[in-house]
């Protein structure tokens, strides 16, 4: 079994490099950024906004040598995580564990003893259907090359005892990169997804260019509604959906023929998607990927997407909203502290506001996981959930929320690699 491969992209790195540095330089100006957006960001009409409670951490099954958390909320209140599994025999496996009121249940293995490919960033991850199945994804090596690799989607029926066969949503059987996956359950028992594709980088004179497609998966593991959705995309970037009143829409970097590499939606139209859209014009001219897609939640019409940028060489988190389905996005509110490392999670409260979840610097070695919650234009102060580590082995928090607690799970680097979990109140009282 190959070792975990963290994505490596040597033009991203060295302009990822150069934001670093220029941060570091300018670490007393970000820091006086930070007091200025606490400052005012939360109070900007002279109400506070709660901040979340809390923080409890909690005892969870995943092991040591578990990584990549992924969570989600079933219809009755049950939280989901999953994770990948390094193994005492250095084999892998991808578990998942349900989490109740009265506790956690028993660990069920969703695939063990295959050809993975394992990255920092490029995760397994489960959702729920309609119809109360389960489903899930991995990757798996295809072929020698180093990101050739492809998707796998399997479904269960009994909360996660026992799986169908593994199946690919792709269909060009090319030795290529296929990942970044966003799962959603489509119609009455049907796996929707969208992912970036690469390959045309495996076709004979063809462009080295990702590309974002997706695919609707039926029960009897046939493909449906297979589309392009974007012909040049970011390389390494998240790609995150949400299901608004009218209809599913994805969320991903686009990138321009200049280098500009900024988040863009489409949306589902009747039997079409739209054209993409962008969230906000950032303006990021990068020539490498920085490895950080955006966030995006949904409820009704109101759309919010969160995401990094590293435009005019500020390193920012911004979050923005749509009224309208996603076809238009307003001014975006900064939601960072100064110096943020990005690495996005979004969820709404019971009120319909946002929750977000980012990392931001401390030291060049260590960061925060820190949440924060956003009503219209205002902030409230921000929660430090855990402190960790720059390294890319740190990953990406996830967020899901269960009758107004908010669940974090993260991985932790030391004193071993491990998948963590905290529980936070959202029901607080405006602070004073």
């Amino acid at each position: 079994m190959t070792r975990p491969t963290l994505r490596s992209v040597s033009t991203a790195t060295i302009a990822l490099r150069g934001i670093l540095a220029a941060a570091a330089r300018a670490s007393a100006r970000a820091a006086a950024l930070a007091a200025a957006l606490t400052a005012c960001g939360p109070r900007g009409d002279g109400d506070t906004v709660a901040m979340p409670g809390a923080v409890t951490l909690l005892e969870t099954p995943a092991p040591v040598g578990s990584t990549t958390p992924s969570l989600v909320v079933t219809v009755d209140g049950t939280a989901l995580l999953s994770w990948t599994e390094r193994r005492a025999d250095s084999s892998y496996a991808v578990r998942v564990v349900a989490r109740q009121a009265a506790g956690w249940d028993s660990v069920r293995t969703i695939s063990e003893g295959r050809p993975y490919f394992a990255n920092w960033a490029d995760f397994p991850a489960v959702t729920v259907l309609h119809n109360g199945a389960w489903a899930a994804h991995w990757l798996e090596r295809e072929g020698t090359g180093k990101y050739a690799y492809g998707i796998r989607v399997v479904r269960s029926g009994d909360a996660g005892r026992s799986w169908s066969a593994p199946l690919t949503p792709h269909t060009d059987s090319l030795p290529a990169e296929h990942g970044f996956v966003s799962l959603w359950p489509d119609g009455p028992d049907g796996l929707g997804l969208a992912w970036l594709d690469g390959r045309k980088s495996a076709m004979p004179d063809s462009t080295r260019e990702m590309t974002v497609r997706t695919a609707v998966v039926a029960p009897d593991g046939s493909l449906h509604a297979e589309a392009v959705l974007d012909a040049r995309s970011c390389d390494c970037c998240q790609v995150a959906s949400a299901a608004t009143g009218n209809g599913r829409v994805v969320v991903y970097r686009d990138r321009s023929s200049e280098e500009i590499r900024d988040i863009v939606a489409v949306r589902r139209q009747g039997d079409g998607w739209s054209a993409p859209v962008p969230v906000h014009a950032d303006n990021w001219h990068i020539a490498g990927c920085p490895v950080n897609g955006p966030a995006i939640v949904a409820r009704g019409d109101t759309v919010t997407v969160a995401w990094f940028t590293g435009a005019n060489d500020t390193a920012r988190v911004l979050l923005a909203r749509s009224t309208d389905g996603g076809a238009s996005f307003g001014t975006p509110v900064r939601v960072d502290d100064g110096d943020p490392l990005g690495r996005t999670a979004l969820v709404l409260d019971a009120a319909g506001n946002a929750v977000v979840a980012w990392m931001e610097r401390r030291s060049p070695e260590t960061a925060d996981i820190r949440v924060r919650r956003i009503v219209g234009a205002r902030r409230s102060d921000a929660r430090t959930v855990i402190t960790s580590a720059t390294a890319r082995q740190s990953g990406f928090p996830r967020l899901a929320v269960v009758r107004d607690t908010l669940l974090v799970a993260w991985t932790a680097i030391a004193p071993a690699v491990q998948v963590q979990m905290a529980s936070i109140p959202l029901s607080t009282s405006p602070q004073k």
